[in-house]
């Protein structure tokens, strides 16, 4: 590495990146400023401990930033905006996160100097790639250091590598593998690495606790969350944090994504997400009051690429920002209140109330009565609408019902 010696760790404390502060530190004598990026899974008791942990594997500095804001405000707000699901069933949990922490990562080297930052991916997966993504991009300067990555260490190998340096820690791997963030929480486990195993009840994060209903409504500011029944929020990072409280007893939100990854295999994860399918599903019904048919067409359109590429580290593609823009006008119209049901495991849309709602009375209810129309008015409609299919016909010489 260069002579700027100062290193900046993303750090969470697990076994990888413990050894990264090692490694950097004794192999290539480092200067490290670990950092931990709060995405919203950590409480402040579990940062202290990570501060402590750090601190005693002799790291130069310990800092840790809360991004939640900027994470709501910069990703989730637009994964709402579009009702972003990959493959119908993720809420983009974890990659969405990682775009976040690597900004910080990279903003904290540029603001203390750093010559370098450092991550403990692996060469197997997605987030080696996010986090390059995001450095290379933004932080052109520094060099990218990736010793879990680079030299292809098993875990066995780093558990060896950090008793011999006299690391005291927990090196039994737990069974499952959790992250959490304020955007739900993966779970990762063996059956996860099979194709026809689900998890068990024991390895999801929280566990049924109420056998009751609960009726919740949600109020919807220009498509922003802004409320949660009668208690309204400034800030939605709040009112998504609130929803989590009111449905975690229910144990919704638990799937399994299968999708596809970065780097072009098959994967399968395991997640618990209450509060953003909850809100997503509650926006996507709003939505469809009070937006016009075309409207939701091209949003539907451009949100599964937004989803996608966000999803592989392309945050930084200035597209990202046009479709951003088109998602956010049209959330004009889109306020009022959902009204959803929560029950064990489960979920119901009971309906909405508002002012904008395009299925107004004033001007008919469907198959029943209208009131701004004659029938006239629709035969005269259809004609002209099939026109051009008829004209296709007629010139071809068809027969509509053959096709011959």
């Amino acid at each position: 590495m260069s002579n700027n010696k100062k290193v900046v760790l993303a750090f969470s404390g697990g076994l990888d990146t413990t050894f990264c502060a090692i490694y950097l530190k004794e192999e290539l004598g480092c200067e490290v400023h670990a950092l931990t990026v709060n995405t919203g899974g950590f409480s402040s008791e579990e940062i202290a401990a990570i501060e402590q942990h750090a601190f005693a594997l002799g790291v130069a500095s310990f800092k840790c930033v809360d991004a939640c804001d900027d994470y709501y405000n910069d990703v989730i707000k637009y994964l709402i905006f579009g009702n972003v699901l990959k493959n119908n069933t993720y809420p983009l949990s974890v990659s969405a996160e990682r775009t976040v922490q690597a900004i910080a990562a990279a903003k904290y080297a540029t603001t203390i100097g750093a010559g370098a930052i450092a991550h403990g991916s692996t060469g197997a997966g997605n987030d080696q790639v996010r986090f390059d993504m995001v450095f290379q991009i933004i932080a052109p300067e520094q060099q990218v250091i990736t010793p879990i990555r680079d030299l292809r260490l098993s875990r066995e190998a780093e558990i060896e590598y950090l008793k011999k340096h006299g690391v005291a820690m927990n090196f039994e791997k737990a069974a499952y593998s959790i992250n959490k963030g304020i955007w739900g929480t993966s779970v990762g486990g063996r059956e996860t690495l099979t194709s026809n195993q689900s998890l068990p009840e024991s390895a999801y994060p929280t566990q049924l606790t109420s056998n009751e209903t609960l009726d919740v409504t949600l109020h919807f500011q220009q498509g922003e969350m802004k409320g949660v029944n009668d208690e309204q929020f400034a800030n939605p990072v709040d009112a998504i944090k609130h929803l989590q409280q009111l449905a975690t007893p229910f144990a919704i939100g638990r799937d399994i994504h299968v999708g596809d990854t970065i780097i072009g295999i098959k994967g399968r994860v395991g997640f618990e997400a209450a509060a953003p399918l909850i809100t997503i599903k509650a926006h996507h019904l709003l939505e469809k009051h009070t937006l016009t048919k075309w409207q939701m067409f091209m949003k539907d359109q451009v949100a599964a690429w937004y989803g996608n590429w966000l999803h592989e580290g392309q945050y930084f593609d200035p597209v990202m920002r046009d479709i951003e823009a088109f998602m956010a006008s049209t959330q004009q119209f889109v306020t009022g209140k959902v009204l959803v049901k929560l029950l064990p495991y489960r979920f119901e849309l009971i309906g909405i109330e508002s002012a904008h709602d395009l299925m107004s009375s004033k001007f008919g209810s469907y198959g029943e009565m209208n009131k701004t129309w004659s029938g006239d008015d629709v035969k005269g409609f259809t004609k002209i609408f099939g026109n051009q299919t008829g004209i296709y016909y007629k010139v071809n010489q068809l027969n509509a019902v053959s096709h011959e």
